[in-house]
C-alpha cells in the first residue's frame, strides 16, 4: 500500500463515524413527560372491634401430695400382722389397720396398772374417810389439831397418788391400743420397710405415707403476672367460719393441667387455694399452690386418668375478664423509641400512626385498652419503610398477599413518586 493511501484510512474512518453518529441521532425516539403515577404499597388490614376477653396465665409444676409422712410405731415389739394394703403403691382409707404388735408386753402393764389403781382407790377411801371422822370430832371438841393436820396431810398424799395411777392407767391403756397401727388418712403407701416377724422400735419410722385425696402444684409465676389473675394477696387455702365451728377452703381461679399419661394427653380441672408467703430470693417468682381432688378418682365420679404424684404438667391459669379491649395479632404492634404504635388506614387510604395503650402482648396477640376506635382498618402487614401520611393500596385480591409491603414507596409528599414513560412514536 502506498503512503497515500495509508493517508486516507484514518480520514475514512472518521467519515463512517460521523455518518453513524448521524443516522442514531435522527431514527432515535421522541420521549414524552407521562401523568405522574403512585406506586403505593399493597397492605392487609383488618377492621377491630370492641370484645369481652377473659386473660390466663401460662405456667408449670410438679404434682405433689397434700399431706405426706412418716408411719411410726409408739410402742415397741414384734409386728405379727401386716396389711396387704402396706406395700409400695397400696391405697387405703382412713382408719384402716395397717400393722399389729405383739400386745403382750402392753397388756401385762395394762393389768399391773389396774392393779395398783385399786390399791390406791382403797387408799384414797381410807384417807377420806379418816379427815371426815377427825372434822365431826373437832366439831364436837375431842380432836386436838394436829390429829386434823395429819388427816388433812394423808388425804392429799392419797388423792395425788390416786391421780398418778389413773394417769399411768390411762398410758397402758392407749400403748395397748397403739398396737395395732391405723392409717391416719385416705392415702397411698410411697415406701416400707416392715414384715412380720420383725421387731420395730418405738420412734423408729417402717413407711412413708402420703395422702390422695387431694393432690396439688406448685406454680411458679413471675409477679407482674398477677396483674392478670384476680387473685386476693391474702389467699391462703383453709380458714376459720367466725364461730369457730368448722373450716372451708377459700378457692381462687380456676387451673387447667394438661400432661402426656400412658401415651395420651390428658386434662385436669383444679383450683388455686393460696399463695405462698414470699417472693423466691433467687428466681424472683411468686407461687401459687392449685388443688385438685380426688386425683386418682377413688370415688369413681370423673373417669379421668389418675394425676400421679411426680408427674411434670402444664398449667393454664384463669384470669380476669375485661371489656372494650381490641385484640391484634402482634405483627400489628410497631415499637418506635419505646412508643406503642399502630397503622390505622383511613377513608382517605393513607397511613395514621396511631398511640395505643397495651395491656398485654405475647407471641401471638396484643391486646389494646385504648387509642383505637370501633371501625378503625388497623395495618398488619410488614412495612420496612413507612411514613405517617403515605398512601396504600388495600388489598383484596389473594393472589395479591404475595406482594404484600414489596412496593416501597418515595418519602416525597403524601406519599408516590413521578416517573418518566418512554414511549415510542407510532
Amino acid at each position: 500500500m502506498s503512503a497515500r493511501m495509508k493517508a486516507l484510512v484514518p480520514l475514512a474512518i472518521i467519515v463512517v463515524s460521523a455518518l453513524i453518529v448521524i443516522v442514531v441521532k435522527v431514527t432515535q425516539p421522541d420521549v414524552e413527560a407521562g401523568p405522574a403515577r403512585v406506586n403505593a404499597p399493597l397492605v392487609s388490614v383488618i377492621e377491630v372491634q370492641p370484645r369481652v376477653m377473659q386473660f390466663s396465665v401460662k405456667t408449670q409444676g410438679t404434682v405433689m401430695p397434700r399431706t405426706e409422712s412418716d408411719l411410726i410405731p409408739q410402742v415397741s415389739g414384734e409386728v405379727i400382722w401386716v396389711s396387704p394394703r402396706l406395700v409400695s403403691g397400696g391405697f387405703f382409707e382412713a382408719a384402716d389397720p395397717l400393722l399389729r404388735i405383739d400386745p403382750s408386753d402392753q397388756q401385762v402393764e395394762l393389768e399391773a396398772a389396774r392393779a395398783v389403781v385399786a390399791r390406791t382407790r382403797s387408799e384414797f377411801a381410807r384417807a377420806k374417810t379418816e379427815i371426815e371422822r377427825q372434822r365431826s370430832l373437832a366439831q364436837q371438841g375431842v380432836a386436838s389439831q394436829a390429829r386434823i393436820d395429819d388427816a388433812e396431810k394423808a388425804f392429799q398424799v392419797a388423792e395425788a397418788e390416786l391421780r398418778e395411777q389413773l394417769a399411768k392407767l390411762a398410758r397402758a391403756e392407749r400403748d395397748l391400743d397403739r398396737t395395732e397401727i391405723r392409717a391416719p388418712y385416705q392415702g397411698r403407701v410411697r415406701s416400707e420397710q416392715v414384715d412380720v416377724g420383725q421387731f420395730v422400735s418405738r420412734g423408729v419410722p417402717i413407711a412413708k405415707l402420703y395422702a390422695t385425696d387431694y393432690a396439688e402444684v406448685r406454680l411458679p409465676l413471675p409477679d407482674r403476672d398477677l396483674f392478670y389473675l384476680d387473685i386476693p394477696f391474702d389467699l391462703s387455702g383453709e380458714r376459720v367460719d367466725p364461730d369457730g365451728d368448722w373450716t372451708k377452703t377459700e378457692l381462687g381461679p380456676e387451673v387447667q393441667l394438661r400432661a402426656e399419661f400412658a401415651g395420651e394427653p390428658r386434662t385436669w380441672i383444679g383450683r388455686i387455694v393460696r399463695t405462698e408467703g414470699e417472693i423466691d430470693a433467687k428466681s424472683r417468682m411468686i407461687h401459687l399452690v392449685a388443688r385438685v381432688e380426688d386425683p386418682y378418682d377413688q370415688k369413681g365420679m370423673t373417669g379421668s386418668a389418675p394425676l400421679a404424684v411426680g408427674l411434670f404438667v402444664n398449667a393454664e391459669i384463669q384470669g380476669r375478664t375485661v371489656e372494650n379491649v381490641f385484640v391484634l395479632p402482634r405483627t400489628a404492634l410497631r415499637t418506635d423509641v419505646g412508643t406503642d404504635l399502630v397503622y390505622v388506614v383511613d377513608a382517605g387510604d393513607r397511613l395514621r400512626f396511631t398511640n395505643v395503650d397495651v395491656l398485654r402482648a405475647d407471641r401471638e396477640d396484643v391486646v389494646i385498652s385504648g387509642g383505637l376506635r370501633p371501625g378503625d382498618r388497623v395495618c398488619v402487614s410488614p412495612l420496612a419503610a413507612a411514613v405517617d401520611g403515605m398512601s396504600v393500596r388495600i388489598v383484596s385480591d389473594p393472589a395479591d398477599e404475595g406482594r404484600l409491603g414489596q412496593q416501597q414507596p418515595a418519602t416525597e409528599g403524601a406519599g408516590g413518586f413521578d416517573s418518566a414513560m418512554a414511549k415510542r412514536p407510532k
